[in-house]
Parts: structure tokens; sequence; C-alpha cells
């Protein structure tokens, strides 16, 4: 008889762990850039970038098996964060495409690899996807709660790792759980009844005050094959794209079918794509997740992640920061040599770089996408 351990070291030898490192960051203005993104940068004064511990999480479970997605432009930053990835597993975007076409191409080159080794069913691949801007702790639970998923993905389901919500924030998508789900290995998982979009404030207090719902953090682990069915499934011109470039993966036409195909594929989340229709059709399990998960959506967070920066009430962070504050409180991200004096104001936020300099407060902190917008709009490109 199989025991539970056996199980999930048996998934675990199965499982291949993809990073998708995209998006600008906005909120982190003019911190975080489409030249300098978030997940290459220190926001939580560990002394290593965001895509560095996403990875560092993942090796102990998947060991070489790592797989990082992200732009043509970041290629250098990524491997010299992660110069331990092998060259077939860097797979450059021409351009941002959306989660669907980052994750379905991931699954579709492993699928690929699959059939070329003759691996199928039980044997085949189990993808996890992670993304590289996530600030998670402690380490070992969160790794827990993926051996669960791992075990869980290894019965045929999609399986997502739900937040145990800590407050009614209307900032995040949510999972409805359902019935306990047996799985050998996995004592927490339960069923996904459905996906809710970002609640209103009182459907929120609702949601975390049944207990029955989770934040969506959007990390998924599930067979390739089974990803690649619902994706057939939901958006088979999608599909179709994804299949052919894979099919040329490693080969000296890669570069010309990536070129050729990826500008025309259509841009979706992977939520609207596979996660939501397959929960419609009872094909997806939720693994709670007892860890702290913050994505640092914007200013106010890497204040709450950095309380060791505190100085008499402000939080400052940059290796050359030089700042003077008086009955003052909020955060100071400096890159310049410049003194920044405050006094007498309240959860302010200063981002002070070479060529562009943000004021805001906390409170306003989600409103900096805005400016962003703006400045695209006025044809200031050079500082985005």
């Amino acid at each position: 008889m199989t025991s539970a351990s056996d199980s999930v070291t048996a998934a675990l030898a199965r499982f291949h762990a993809v990073i998708p490192a995209g998006g600008v960051g906005t909120r982190l203005w003019p911190l975080s850039r489409a030249d300098a993104p978030k997940f290459l940068h220190d926001l939580t004064g560990s002394g290593t970038t965001l895509i560095r511990s996403t990875y560092e999480r993942l090796v102990p479970l998947a060991g070489n098996n790592v797989m990082v997605v992200t732009g043509e432009s970041h290629h250098g930053a990524v491997t010299g964060q992660i110069p331990e990835l092998r060259a077939g597993d860097l797979v450059l975007e021409p351009e941002p495409k959306d989660s669907a076409a980052a994750i379905g191409l991931a699954a579709a080159i492993l699928d690929a690899r699959d059939q070329a080794a003759g691996r199928t069913g039980d044997t085949g691949t189990i993808m996890g996807s992670f993304a590289a801007d996530h600030v998670i702790a402690p380490v070992s639970v969160f790794q827990g709660a993926v051996r669960e998923a791992v075990a869980t993905a290894a019965t045929g389901k999609i399986v997502t790792i739900g937040i145990k919500p800590t407050h009614p924030s209307t900032g995040f998508g949510y999972i409805r759980q359902g019935d306990t789900y047996e799985v050998a290995g996995a004592p927490h998982a339960h069923h996904v009844v459905e996906f809710v979009e970002k609640p209103e404030e009182a459907v929120a207090q609702d949601y975390v005050a049944s207990g029955d719902y989770l934040w969506n953090a959007g990390m998924f682990v599930a067979p390739v094959a089974v990803i690649l069915q619902h994706l057939a499934a939901a958006e088979p011109e999608l599909h179709a794209g994804l299949t052919e470039i894979a099919a040329a993966w490693g080969t000296e036409h890669q570069h010309q079918m990536l070129t050729r195909i990826w500008p025309g594929l259509p841009k979706t989340a992977i939520d609207y794509a596979v996660a939501e229709p397959a929960a419609d059709a009872g094909d997806v399990a939720v693994i709670p997740g007892y860890f702290t998960w913050d994505d640092v959506g914007d200013f106010a967070a890497i204040a709450r992640l950095n309380p060791a920066a505190q100085q008499e009430g402000m939080t400052v962070i940059g290796p050359k920061a030089r700042v003077y504050s008086e009955d003052a409180s909020g955060v100071v991200v400096s890159d310049t040599k410049r003194v920044v004096a405050l006094i007498g104001v309240e959860n302010i936020v200063v981002v002070d770089t070479e060529d562009a300099l943000l004021v805001t407060t906390t409170n306003h902190a989600q409103n900096v996408k805005k400016a962003v917008e703006a400045l695209k709009e006025k044809g200031d490109s050079d500082v985005l």
C-alpha cells in the first residue's frame, strides 16, 4: 500500500516550477520601470531581489527543474539574478501578452518535452506557476502547501493555493472553497466552487466572515496536459499558436516561430482562459495557504515589509538615502544622494530617483498607476 509520503515523493519527481516574470509594477513607479520592473528590485531589505527569492523558495522542491518566462529586454538581468538557469528554461517573450500566453507557453514546452520522452498520464510533468514578485514567509509553510498542491495535482486536478484572508480586501479576487477533497498527502485539499472577482467592501466582509473564501494569489499547480486541455477548449486560437511555438522549441526554428506567431496571439489572463472554466467543470482544487503573502502592490506595502528600516517614524529605503524627519511618518525610497527633509507630514510617500520624483501618501499609493498612464499619454515615455 502506497503511503501519503510516497505519493508526495512520486508527484514531486514530476514537478517543474515556472516563474512568470512580467508586468512593470506601475504602482511602484518611478522605482519600478519597463527596463527595471519590481521583480528585479530588493523591496524588503533582505539583500535579495524578489525574483531571486522566488527561485530560492522553489529550488528545494523542483531542483534544477525551474523555468522563467520574461521579456526579451530582461534577458541579461534575469540570468544575472539566476545564473543556475538552463538556457532552455529561459523563455523570452517578444512582447507582453498577459498570463495565459506566458503560462500556456511554458506548459506547451513542457508537454512537448514529455511527448518526446514518451511521458504521458501518470508520468507527465506537473507544472507549478508562481509569480516572480511576491513576498512570502515562512518559506517552510509555503513549501508544505506546494507539496500538498503537487500531490493533489497528481490526481488530474488544476490546483490553486489560496491565501487565508487577514482582512476584507477589495483589491484581490477570491476563491470559494467547497467540500474536502480526499487526497493522500494533501490533508488540507478542498474542491473549488468558483473564482470571484474583486468584491465591494461589504461583500468582502461577508466573504471573510464566512470562512469559505480565500484570496486568489494566482498560484496554479497542474499536469501540463490538463492545463492545455482546458486552454484548447476555452482559447483554441491561443492553444494552437502556443503548441506550434513549442514544437519548434530548442530547434533552429525556435526564434523564427516565436517572432512570427507570438504577436498575433490573443491577450487574456490565465484565470479567464483556464482556471474559471476548469472550476465550472469541477476540475479545480485548492490548498489553503497559512503563510503571509504580499504582492507588493504599492509603496504602502514597502513600508509594511520593511519595519527594520524605520527611522523615527519613517521607513527609509536606499543605500544612499539621506533623510531628516521631524513629526513625520511614511516611507522614503531614494536612489540619489539628495537630502530629503520632512517636517510635520504624516503617511507621506517620497520616491526620489535621478530623473523623476514622486510625492504622495500611503492612502493614495494605489493611484500612482494613474500618473504613469497620464505620463504615457503625454508622451513622457523616457521616464517610464
